[in-house]
């Protein structure tokens, strides 16, 4: 019951207000001569989702209560039709009217006032400006009923918006300067409760200008600048108390209109029943809460808690910078903790010395001639010992042809010295190993440790500075995206660094994909811009759109690929991820061999190598871990690696190779070679990979291959030749034609797994 109770008051509410409005707009006019506005006020309600069935006929009671007559009440009848036969068309048709549409309907509606002017011998040029300004008033009010109706108070009005306000605010005013009961003014009324509101919730400048906006109106109306001195010295007087308690702007409103009716008398006359007007307007001014003034503030004063917004945020950026400096002093010394855990073991030249005692002690103290051996023959037999301990320790066993002939031929115990010394040579390698893997081990983690002490370093650079932030450049995104009908409710613009400028707007969810957005922020700040990624509003219906400066570079990719002929899977395995910072990542992985285990081996170097740019770790530390964890695995297990990374802002290239083939930039002028070398991962425990930087212009080609596609060709200048032969501009073709030149010259085998990728650079 109180549900449909308050539904009720809500539209007994609307149709007062709406009959209120209409009524004033039906006296509106342009020295009462011109009554072009009701009808635009009542279409732009019907436009703004406001209930058709209250509208309309609310317009017509108006309208009748404005003028009984005949003639004007079939012009109303027109008017309404107008509007209501097509709304209903469009709504069986289940299409929405657009805006263009509105105003077709508008003058059709005027019709019957035409015919009815011309009849009465009303100039043509005064019908015409009837309708121009029916029309356009109409559009006014859209643009402000789009901002308030549909996106609500809790959002900043756009230039465009705040001058549409001031417009229906001066119409509003010319009809009020003829509605009077007796000398009871609701002009007065009705500007003194707009000029307090906007002294409390507006700027000193709206305020006013909506003082004068109000004098306007009525001089409009009335061809009398009555109101125009008075309405400013109103403005005045209440900015002097905007910063204090809102009794005191009554207060002070209150006084200068006795002082301008008694003493200045700028009145014709002025009594108490003149002056009730503006004391109902403080009345009603002061028993409003709160809460609808901090709304309304909303709409102008948006800017206050952004710029408290915008503080916050980089106040935590510097809290943040703090913490991320503090984390990556902290991973630098685990780091080096780490490192001086590592061991390194016994080295071999120590061991023998250790291995030759412990097999005396073992062998030679039971003996019988130990003491006989020691005094003659002492220096040959730590030779020997110390030869056989060698030998088993390369060859991984020593035997009796390692022995010499003077010692098997007087020794009674060489079975046992040749099984203790491959038993403890076996020991000890079994030692190194484990201690070499517990060494690598640690520093594997050592390295991470290093790696995430440098990105945390990095991070904490990157956020040390504050974000600077363009309050101008938002407002002219705000009002060009109105002015290409897409609902904007808040927009964000802030240099991230001093490459790129980034900017946040939340946009109804059926404009979040529209390309216009891009164009207008592009245009706004004057660079090419793109869309790096969008997700939901806390506000339903909304999505946030980030934007960022778009890099100088863009590129096109391809790959194509051949198993070697025989296998099932191939070897080889690329990768082509993008980074941080506008670059993007381009692997090869050739696992030595071909088939499953290739395969796997293949996958998981650039898996590891992929993960590990994606985290931001720098190349060398990347390299080195990778190429541990690979020498850790209990196969051996190795992976040529070609890998190129372009950074789209600079067109910087950076090549690193790891036993991979040569790569070519193919331009215009030349095809450049890129050497190779280095072992491949996990052969070794250090690396040295081979590393070369290079520019790269648009409309370059640049071609990774694998070792099965450069094999194919008998020379590196066959194979560049091959690369120059082909002309097209499209790299999946370019890519295709490679591979296929390539078989042609085994007949169409493959004489390996076979992979070519071509990444061809344009300007973004």
């Amino acid at each position: 019951m109180k549900t449909n109770s308050s539904k009720i008051m809500q539209i007994i509410g609307k149709i007062i207000c709406f009959f209120v409005v209409f009524y004033v707009l039906f006296n509106a006019s342009v020295n009462c001569i011109i009554f072009p506005f009701a009808i635009g006020m009542m279409y732009a309600l019907v436009w703004a989702n406001q209930k058709v069935w209250l509208v309309v006929p609310t317009y017509i009671l108006a309208g009748v209560a404005h003028s009984a007559t005949l003639e004007f009440s079939i012009c109303l009848l027109v008017q309404s039709f107008a509007i209501l036969f097509p709304y209903f068309v469009h709504v069986l048709c289940k299409k929405n009217m657009r805006k263009w549409e509105f105003g077709v309907y508008a003058l059709v509606g005027q019709t019957a006032n035409l015919v009815f002017d011309i009849l009465g011998g009303v100039s043509p040029l005064v019908c015409a400006i009837s309708l121009l300004l029916s029309v356009l008033f109409m559009f006014v009010c859209i643009g402000l009923f789009e901002a308030i109706i549909i996106r609500g108070f809790t959002n900043k009005l756009t230039n465009f918006e705040i001058v549409s306000l001031f417009c229906i605010i001066a119409v509003l005013c010319s009809g009020l300067a003829i509605t009077n009961i007796a000398t009871f003014s609701f002009l007065k009324l009705f500007v003194g409760f707009v000029l307090l509101v906007f002294a409390y919730c507006a700027s000193p400048f709206l305020t006013l200008l909506v003082a004068s906006t109000a004098g306007i109106g009525s001089l409009i109306a009335t061809n009398n600048p009555l109101f125009v001195t008075p309405f400013v010295i109103w403005a005045v007087a209440v900015l002097l108390f905007k910063k204090r308690f809102r009794i005191f702007m009554v207060v002070a409103l209150a006084c200068v209109e006795v002082v301008i009716g008694f003493y200045f008398r700028l009145y014709a006359t002025f009594s108490v029943v003149e002056a009730l007007p503006l004391v109902i307007a403080c009345v009603v001014f002061m028993v409003l809460p709160k809460k609808v003034y901090d709304n309304f503030a909303a709409i102008f004063n948006l800017s206050k808690d952004r710029l408290a917004m915008k503080n916050v945020v980089n106040r935590n950026r510097e809290i943040l910078y703090k913490r991320l400096g503090n984390l990556s002093e902290i991973f630098n010394d685990m780091n080096m903790i780490y490192r001086n855990m590592i061991k390194r073991g016994m080295n071999f030249e120590d061991a023998k010395v250790v291995l030759k005692q412990e097999i005396c002690d073992k062998i030679c103290s039971y003996c019988p001639e130990r003491s006989h051996c020691l005094r003659t023959f002492a220096d040959k037999t730590d030779q020997v010992f110390d030869q056989l301990v060698t030998v088993a320790y390369e060859k991984g066993k020593a035997t009796v042809l390692d022995m010499p002939s003077f010692l098997t031929s007087r020794c009674k115990q060489t079975n046992g010295i040749l099984g203790s010394i491959n038993t403890l040579t076996s020991q000890y390698k079994k030692y190194i190993g484990m201690v070499k893997d517990v060494d690598t081990s640690k520093m594997i983690v050592a390295d991470q440790l290093q790696g995430v002490s440098k990105i945390m370093g990095k991070l904490a650079k990157e956020v040390e500075t504050n974000i600077s932030f363009d309050t101008t450049l938002e407002n002219k995104i705000l009002d060009e995206l109105t002015y290409y009908n897409i609902i904007c409710i808040d927009a964000i613009v802030y240099e991230k660094d001093v490459w790129t400028q980034e900017v946040s707007v939340v946009v109804r969810n059926e404009d979040c994909t529209k390309p216009r957005i891009v164009d207008v922020v592009s245009k706004v700040c004057n660079c090419k811009m793109q869309v790096c990624d969008m997700f939901e509003c806390s506000r339903p219906g909304y999505t946030i759109v980030n934007i960022k400066t778009a890099p100088k570079f863009d590129c096109l990719f391809a790959i194509s690929q051949k198993t070697k002929s025989g296998s099932n899977v191939s070897g080889d395995t690329y990768s082509i991820v993008k980074l941080d910072g506008d670059k993007i990542l381009f692997a090869i992985s050739d696992g030595m061999g071909s088939g499953d285990k290739a395969e796997s081996v293949s996958e998981l170097a650039i898996s590891l190598v992929e993960n590990f740019y994606k985290a931001g770790f720098d190349n060398e530390i990347i390299l080195s871990t990778v190429n541990k964890l690979l020498s850790l695995h209990k196969e051996e297990i190795f992976s040529a690696l070609d890998l190129c990374v372009l950074d789209q802002r600079s067109g910087m290239l950076d090549f690193v190779k790891m036993a991979s083939p040569c790569s070519y930039i193919l331009n215009e002028n030349e095809c450049k070679k890129i050497q190779t070398g280095s072992l491949p991962l996990g052969i070794v425990e250090e690396i040295s990979p081979l590393t070369n930087k290079q520019v790269a212009s648009s409309k370059d080609f640049v071609i990774l291959l694998s070792d099965g596609v450069c094999d194919s060709f008998e020379t590196d200048e066959q194979l560049q030749e091959a690369i120059k032969s082909i002309k097209t501009k499209n790299p999946q073709e370019f890519a295709d034609l490679l591979l296929e030149s390539a078989l042609s010259q085994n007949n169409g085998y493959a004489v390996d797994d076979m992979t070519v990728v071509v990444v061809k650079i344009l300007d973004f």
